[in-house]
């Protein structure tokens, strides 16, 4: 049994901490895994959080398993952080459905697409997350892309991206990521936002908008500007939230897909099918994340906490950026690096070349991506001067 099962080629991302995780370098840098690190290299859990968690620790009275669809409160919170002050917060056609992080929203609303939107196609930008592919294929979706990303110039390809999206029909859906755009950095502006609803509407196709990195950018509020904008709008929308990164839940998987602007008896139908699915995949949503989330967010003291922290890890991020981009210069990089300046997020394509990539991860023991994708929070004051100088030395 089993004997002839072939072996799966190991994921990129993870194989690459496994490889870090062995090198005997003191000096080695994991660049590659999305995770926030503090100024002192770690991944801290949240003041606000352990807060949270001595009330749940002290009050919880049951261990007992959610509802399929998971806490009404979570999701009701989940929709307040999307949408502000909005009346879709409490429509009754909106709903939320909790899942396990972002990966199980993006999963489940696969399937939704998968077997109710006949020859539905999936179209993700190029270039993307490399899991969005995999989670959308595992789902029996077909999955295109469209032009994203202009390597030459560090921006946007605005051009070419409006151009494809105008082609696009009522059997297709639009995957926009919602702030922080991984692997690149470079988000959409409200311009581009307001453009996209109105192509959108003409083209009655449905968007998707992975929203896993809010409160990372310019702000709470800032980087909820274009999903806002669309619900305003009234489009259909599937948006898939996690909340790994900005609460620093990353092993506590909780996540959410979110519905709105659909009939109230449309909404309800899809509510259905949506328990079917997760019934199937995960059965009952993991409920520690959610009560952390829950219990932050509904006390006022502890989102102000919780606030101050997310505003000091963005800041943490964006001032590192800038730290790297003047060290390269002050050491006399040929390659202009003013670009880490203009991005958002985690993640930037950094523009450094595979063989280059290989000489640090050999020579330096620098891992990250080949496509030079890198997490800029992997670095910090005392690490970027090495590599800066690894990166000059490995490219002479």
């Amino acid at each position: 049994m089993f004997e002839r099962i072939p072996a799966a080629p190991p994921d990129p991302i993870y194989s690459l901490t496994t490889e870090c995780n062995r090198d005997p370098n003191p000096n080695k840098l994991n660049l590659g895994v999305g995770v926030y690190k503090n100024y002192e290299g770690l991944i801290p859990v949240l003041e606000s959080v352990k807060a949270a968690e001595r009330t749940i620790w002290e009050d919880e009275t049951s261990k007992n398993y959610l509802p399929i669809d998971g806490s009404a409160a979570f999701g009701y919170q989940v929709r307040e952080l999307l949408l502000g002050q909005h009346p879709l917060v409490n429509a009754p056609a909106s709903i939320t459905v909790q899942t396990p992080g972002g990966t199980g929203a993006l999963r489940l609303a696969s399937e939704l697409i998968a077997r109710n939107m006949p020859d539905a196609r999936m179209w993700i930008t190029d270039p993307s997350w490399s899991n969005h592919v995999q989670i959308c294929q595992k789902a029996s979706l077909g999955v295109h892309t469209y032009p994203y990303y202009d390597a030459a110039r560090q921006a946007l390809a605005v051009q070419d991206l409006f151009r494809e999206v105008r082609q696009m029909t009522s059997s297709d859906v639009l995957m926009l990521h919602g702030c922080c755009h991984n692997p690149t950095g470079l988000d959409l502006d409200l311009e581009h936002w307001q453009s996209l609803a109105q192509i959108a509407d003409q083209g009655q196709f449905l968007i998707l908008v992975d929203f896993a990195y809010q409160g990372f950018g310019r702000g709470l509020e800032e980087d909820a500007t274009g999903v806002r904008y669309l619900a305003q709008a009234g489009l259909p929308l599937l948006i898939c939230s996690s909340f790994s990164k900005n609460f620093g839940l990353y092993n506590e998987r909780i996540g959410a897909l979110t519905v709105l602007n659909f009939s109230e008896s449309v909404a309800e139908r899809v509510l259905s099918q949506l328990k079917v699915y997760a019934r199937s995949l995960w059965s009952s949503p993991p409920a520690h994340g959610a009560l952390m989330v829950e219990t932050v967010l509904g006390s006022p003291e502890l989102r102000a906490q919780w606030e101050q922290e997310l505003a000091v890890m963005r800041d943490r991020i964006n001032e590192t950026r800038d730290l790297l981009a003047e060290t390269m210069q002050e050491l006399g990089a040929e390659t202009d690096f003013s670009f880490l300046s203009r991005q958002y997020g985690l993640f930037s394509l950094t523009g450094i070349a595979p063989e280059v990539v290989q000489i640090m991860r050999d020579r330096y023991s620098i891992y990250f991506m080949s496509n030079g994708r890198i997490n800029v929070a992997g670095l910090t004051p005392d690490t970027i001067p090495y590599f800066c100088r690894s990166y000059l030395e490995a490219s002479s």
